[in-house]
């Protein structure tokens, strides 16, 4: 595959160089889609580790070459804060949304409770619908 351009700014399935069968920056075969997620972190990524800390859920951790999500620990910060802290902290904007992979806030909660079973306050918050989340700003 001739190298992209854009690549810097999209993820390899988005950019316009043409469709490939594994994520070359996640390794994410079609297969493992559904472990995908929609935040993710760029190859741009500095490796300064601001934005590990930030995760209420641990899901971000150092990579071999750049930090890496776990799509089964994040939440986007739902439940936490009204807006994803990685994406906060980041001083290069490399913890970026996948628009072709899109999580809903009910999804985003129900993860959260299950990765914070002793969290009574979350529990409470959830039950009566009134959480943080980025989706109602």
């Amino acid at each position: 595959m001739t190298p992209c351009r854009n690549r810097r700014s999209l993820p390899p399935e988005l950019t316009p160089c043409g469709q490939a069968s594994t994520n070359e920056r996640t390794g994410v075969t079609p297969e493992n889609e559904a472990k995908a997620m929609a935040t993710y972190i760029t190859e741009d990524c500095i490796n300064c580790g601001a934005c590990e800390p930030e995760c209420p859920n641990e899901a971000i951790s150092e990579g071999d070459e750049i930090y890496v999500i776990d799509p089964e620990l994040c939440t986007e910060c739902v439940g936490f804060y009204d807006h994803e802290a990685c994406q906060a902290v980041c001083p290069v904007e490399c913890c970026l949304p996948n628009p072709q992979i899109v999580e809903t806030e009910e999804v985003l909660i129900a993860r959260a409770v299950r990765l914070h079973p002793d969290d009574a306050e979350l529990k409470k918050r959830a039950a009566a619908n009134d959480y943080p989340s980025r989706f109602r700003k």
